[in-house]
């Protein structure tokens, strides 16, 4: 019988998270109590690759706002150019209204090629 030998690599993973979260300024512990965890156990995700359960992996990704598609399907990503992901990153660390200037500014290229070709 097959079976499936794939692991999620946590250590990439757990330095995302300990990027965004000091990028919001806060503390593994302001952290280990919104998600109901010790401190300690922050620290091991971020620095050990140690897997939270299910329940905290959901609750941390979401807070810190954390894409894990690059983390599940890494083979996708190296199919998307180094620029669109630096791109995507860059849009990811965005607020709302820099992502309304940066959606205009797309907008506005859009229009230009089209006008362009025409």
């Amino acid at each position: 019988m097959y079976q499936d030998e794939r692991r999620l690599d946590f250590h990439a993973l757990g330095r995302e998270i300990k990027r965004k979260r000091e990028a919001k300024g806060w503390t593994q512990e302001y952290l280990a109590q919104l998600v109901d965890r010790t401190p300690r156990s922050i620290m091991y995700f971020e620095n050990r690759g140690q897997h939270p359960s299910l329940n905290t992996f959901y609750q941390i990704v979401t807070l810190l706002d954390i894409s894990v598609d690059q983390f599940f399907y890494p083979d996708r990503q190296n199919s998307e150019s180094d620029c669109r992901q630096h791109i995507d990153r860059l849009l990811n660390s965005m607020d709302e209204k820099e992502l309304t200037v940066m959606e205009a500014t797309a907008e506005e290229l859009q229009k230009a090629r089209e006008t362009e070709v025409k």
